[in-house]
């Protein structure tokens, strides 16, 4: 059975997509936006994208952080889409503690940390869905060079385990999305040559409709969602 991400009928909500100046995360953001949805989109420079409210954010910045949350003073966040991330490539060997503390920031505590200062902007019932990658997903294939990126991968989703387990019964849902290979420029770093089967603009649509739809079947799992990896 072939899954239609078309727009459903349902009232305007607030979204937040973070790492939303490419890729996936920007394609996350168009979607929500042409179907009537209020979309704050961040990134870690100034951009601009139609029909978002556009923010500099950089969630391993504590003060970055705090200026953000205070920006959305009034905002209550229905959605909240965890896609901004970061990428380390090389082998173990030279890996170096800078490389991991950077690894942990981007893709695993630095989200925690924002998740935890945005719960005042939460609305009853928010959905927060964390981008991992197949990378991240027990027994998935891991690749040589990708220890650190694919490890804190893994740490984002247990986050959506584990604040599911914190924080359900306030009425909140966590849920992690393991995505397989987009053509994005983060795949063209790792895996150099390689053409990946899905673009941006359909992984992103898939991302839109789960993050307004998936706490409707779906709480603290984390989720595969991949047709080749990589």
């Amino acid at each position: 059975m072939r899954l239609q991400f078309n727009s459903v009928n349902v009232a305007m909500k607030q979204f937040l997509v973070t790492g939303a100046s490419r890729g996936i995360g920007r394609e996350t953001a168009l979607v929500l936006a042409a179907q009537g949805h209020r979309v704050h989109a961040t990134s870690r420079a100034p951009f601009v994208l139609e029909g978002c409210h556009t923010y500099v954010l950089d969630h391993s910045s504590p003060e970055s952080r705090a200026q953000f949350v205070e920006m959305l003073k009034g905002v209550a966040l229905d959605g909240i889409v965890l896609n901004a991330g970061a990428l380390v490539s090389k082998p173990f060997a030279q890996l170096t503690p800078e490389d991991f503390a950077h690894m942990g920031l981007a893709n695993w505590s630095g989200p925690a940390l924002l998740v935890q200062s945005l719960l005042p902007r939460y609305a009853p019932g928010a959905h927060t869905v964390f981008i991992s990658s197949m990378g991240g997903y027990q027994g998935a294939a891991k690749y040589p060079g990708l220890l650190a990126y694919a490890t804190s991968k893994m740490a984002m989703a247990g986050l959506a385990e584990s604040l599911q387990a914190e924080l359900g019964s306030d009425g909140f849902t966590f849920n992690a999305l393991c995505l397989g290979a987009v053509q994005t420029e983060m795949l063209a770093e790792a895996f150099p040559g390689y053409e990946a089967p899905v673009t941006p603009k359909c992984m992103g649509e898939a991302v839109a409709h789960f993050a307004l739809r998936g706490h409707e079947t779906q709480a603290g799992q984390v989720i595969p969602l991949a047709k080749s990896n990589p």
